[in-house]
């Protein structure tokens, strides 16, 4: 009878591990997703950034050139 609680419980544990790892496979997959998430959302904030800010920019260092007409 303890072989078999013994053998009861290591299977028990094992499931256990098995689940462990499981969760530590899908957290490290989750941690990879943001890390593309963060990358695509600096790339993003990055081209919206150049594409607003070039013409107000342009016109700002224009703007002497535009007085003087």
């Amino acid at each position: 009878t303890k072989e078999k609680t013994i053998t009861i419980h290591c299977k028990i544990f094992f499931q256990h591990e098995k689940t462990c790892l499981k969760r530590k496979l899908n957290l490290s997959s989750q941690f990879k997703n943001f890390h593309l998430f963060l990358q695509q959302t600096l790339f993003t904030i990055s081209v919206f950034a150049v594409t607003l800010l070039t013409p107000a920019g342009w016109i700002l260092h224009h703007l002497p050139e535009y007085r003087k007409r």
